[in-house]
């Protein structure tokens, strides 16, 4: 049945049949409560709880000193151990499984607790705050669309636009080259960027654009307060660090990760973080996770470990000189001491940098169980060359263990390394400290309450229904009180953790936790038992001496579990290679022509991964003296480019840092089809052909695929844009665009190979149902 509401229904004034007989009357505009704060929430990525000043770091962080003198200091709040569930729970306060965030944004393996969406019942603390009359804007790294879902062709209703936010500018993944971002990001649309000017670097560029997103909101409206949400890709492998940062550092790290845990440590505890009596735990030691002491490495592996972590300090010293920038602009606007700020990291450091390191980060990063015994995890490169753009490196898990200090394990465990992490929240006008108050918080807190307290802070009740509908309830409890008083008590007693078969249970101080083995049964037996009050660093295992808590904690976390959509837990099957039955139609071969944007990453990588595949490029009347890239694939991370130049036809293959060239011979004047063909043999391989007019001219013997993350850089024709695949020809010619008649390039892939993922997860679930 058609509506048609009566057009003045709802007109407070008066209509005549003209103006002179009628009144006006304007409908309220939405506007947020007269002095109503400012909310600025810097976020980064992958930092331990030891790396800045305020916990205990040696590196200068100022503007984050700061921060915690006029502010309060967490000293034991948690998170999730890894980003996108992390990201989930910050921005909605709900646990992050119940959101559909089991794990990362990579991953469709066909599970409520693995959708990767928003629903439109949970709204994100954007969408409330721009309810209320807020400016709303997101910055930097996002990472809550799904991999699959981040391309030019999708409906965007997972990106940051349509949850709340005014205004987006950043990367819709978990992770960049900070000197030549992969695929940015601007509001709605991926920006088709060439080369990056001179100096370019991306936390830099974030802050550049935040801060013009805060002057251009007050050059409009002097009293609209904001929402600024600063999602640091820093700092995140693989590290990369300005030269000039760089230089601060050198030779900080000469003395190790051991003597650097030790002083950390003792910091902290001169700071009051733990009660006395804390002990710092023995590296870590348990297979995988295991770190050598510093004493028994060899000199050249001292100088390479410890430039790696030269570099990290400097992407830190970098973020904090950006926070400084965007604080000291908003005291210019007068507006700094009525805008509440936090800082913190969405889970710990990591360990995936491996116990050597490594100059090959996307080689380093390849988890496959087929791995052949050549693979090699690192490529050599000259140590001056560490951090910078031609170098995508990690540094070793035992700097790693040092950033956590004083705590055990990484990032993706669910011991306190991969889930305590600093935590800051100034706001000198609504939070002023007293001359007793040293801001220093000991209280159990979690990420889930952080939406709640902004809310409360900000004087903004969460509503039970928006948009007509009822919203899910909250999982986080706000802590305003622990801000205001020293003495209050935690808000959040009790809380299931669970990261790819790493689980915890705390309650009242209590810790049960596991540190589980991929592919292993899940048994009791696996439970560790904590007393968090006398022994938050997790030394002294209680399990035999408390069965009866280990019993009540353990049916908890299973009943929690059930409760949030935890399970299915992650086993042997590979069932995270799985893809949604659509993702088939991106198998399928593909023409782009010249002016087509850069592919994105996703998308193009399924055209290649784990299969063989040819690439038929169309020349139309290739004259004398024309030169260029036909197609290009990656970047100094790993991929592959074919050009032309001084007349010959040249095949360049980066695997993972290591370069490969073949020669095409002369390549014919006029029109010509040009193919190259990609065999997928045994151990993981690629064997590369160039063919002319189907005439084989060159060929490169059995290089390592790329897989995994790599190439991360998408498909581009006519040009290899932003990080080269072959730094010499960027060298020779910059981005290389052809200067010839190009007039297609197709993508055939053919049929997978035996050892990829989705191939053999699909047949081990075909052969389990043969047997149910």
């Amino acid at each position: 049945m058609s509506h048609r509401p009566d057009p003045y229904q709802d007109f407070t004034g008066t209509v005549g049949r003209t103006f002179r007989e009628s009144t006006p009357a304007w409908p309220e505009r939405r506007r947020a409560r007269a002095g109503a704060p400012n909310i600025v929430v810097v976020l980064i990525d992958d930092m331990g709880y030891s790396d800045i000043g305020p916990f205990g770091a040696e590196i200068p962080t100022p503007a984050l000193d700061r921060l915690a003198a006029t502010g309060v200091k967490l000293a034991n709040y948690h998170t999730m151990p890894l980003c996108s569930p992390a990201r989930a729970a910050l921005l909605t306060g709900l646990n992050p499984h119940r959101v559909g965030y089991s794990f990362v944004a990579n991953a469709d393996p066909g599970f409520p607790g693995y959708g990767m969406e928003v629903s439109g019942d949970i709204p994100t603390l954007a969408e409330l705050l721009h309810d209320a009359g807020y400016a709303t804007y997101a910055v930097g790294k996002w990472h809550l669309t799904r991999d699959s879902a981040s391309s030019a062709a999708d409906d965007r209703a997972n990106w940051p636009l349509q949850k709340g936010f005014d205004q987006y500018y950043g990367v819709l993944e978990g992770l960049t080259s900070l000197f030549h971002p992969h695929q940015l990001v601007r509001d709605n649309s991926p920006l088709d960027i060439d080369e990056f000017p001179e100096g370019y670097y991306y936390t830099d560029d974030l802050t550049d654009q935040a801060i013009a997103m805060v002057k251009s909101l007050r050059a409009h409206d002097a009293e609209k307060p904001f929402f600024l949400y600063l999602a640091h890709n820093a700092v995140h492998g693989p590290l990369q660090a300005k030269p000039a940062d760089l230089a601060r550092h050198r030779g900080r790290y000469d003395q190790g990760w051991d003597e650097l845990r030790a002083e950390r440590f003792a910091r902290q505890l001169a700071a009051g973080h733990f009660p006395p009596g804390t002990r710092l735990p023995e590296r870590n030691h348990e297979a995988g996770h295991d770190v050598e002491p510093w004493d028994g490495l060899d000199e050249s592996q001292q100088k390479l470990y410890a430039r790696y972590m030269e570099v990290y300090a400097a992407m830190v010293d970098n973020v904090d000189q950006n926070l400084g920038r965007l604080t000291d602009t908003l005291a210019a606007l007068g507006e700094l001491d009525n805008t509440i700020v936090v800082f913190t990291s969405d889970n710990g450091g990591t360990g995936e940098g491996g116990p050597e390191g490594t100059r090959s980060y996307f080689s380093r990063f390849v988890h496959h169980p087929r791995l052949p015994a050549d693979w090699n995890p690192d490529v050599a490169r000259e140590i001056e060359l560490i951090g910078g753009p031609q170098s995508l490196v990690h540094y070793p898990r035992g700097w790693g263990m040092a950033s956590n200090t004083p705590f055990r394990f990484y990032k993706g465990q669910t011991y306190a390394g991969g889930v305590r992490v600093p935590f800051l929240l100034s706001w000198p006008a609504g939070l002023p400290r007293t001359e007793s108050d040293d801001g220093l918080r000991t209280q159990y807190q979690y990420v889930t309450d952080l939406l709640p307290t902004l809310l409360e802070l900000a004087g903004l009740p969460r509503p039970s229904e928006r948009a007509g509908r009822p919203v899910q309830e909250l999982d986080g409890i706000a802590f305003t009180e622990v801000l205001r008083d020293p003495a209050a008590e935690s808000t959040h007693r009790e809380q299931y953790c669970e990261m790819t078969g790493n689980r915890s249970y705390y309650r009242e101080g209590w810790k049960l936790v596991t540190l589980h083995r991929p592919g292993t049964p899940y048994e009791d037996g696996e439970w560790a038992l904590y007393d968090l009050r006398t022994d938050p660093t997790e030394i002294d295992d209680l399990s035999a001496q408390h069965p009866e808590i280990v019993k009540e904690l353990a049916e908890a976390w299973e009943a929690a579990a059930w409760r949030n959509g935890v399970f299915p837990l992650a086993d042997g099957s590979g069932a995270l290679a799985l893809r949604h039955p659509e993702d088939a139609k991106l198998r399928r071969p593909l023409t782009l022509l010249p002016g087509t944007p850069e592919l994105e990453r996703y998308r193009s990588s399924r055209l290649i991964s784990f299969r063989s595949f040819d690439i038929r490029v169309e020349l139309a009347a290739h004259r004398a003296g024309d030169a260029g890239v036909l197609v290009s694939h990656g970047d100094q991370g790993g991929g592959y480019s074919l050009y032309v130049e001084d007349g010959r036809l040249r095949f360049a293959y980066n695997e993972y840092g290591l370069l490969f060239e073949a020669d095409g011979g002369p390549l014919p004047l006029g029109w010509s089809t040009v193919t190259v063909s990609a065999t997928a043999v045994e151990d993981l391989k690629w064997e590369f052909r160039l063919l002319v007019d189907g005439t084989e001219t060159g060929r490169l013997d059995p290089v390592h695929q790329l897989i995994g993350m790599a190439p991360f850089q998408g498909i581009s024709i006519g040009i290899d844009r932003k990080s080269p695949v072959s730094w010499p020809v960027f060298e020779r010619h910059g981005t290389f665009r052809y200067t010839g008649d190009l007039h297609s390039v197709t993508y055939l892939p053919g049929a997978p190979a035996p050892y990829d993922p989705e191939t053999v997860a699909q047949a081990l679930r075909e052969a389990a149902a043969a047997f149910e």
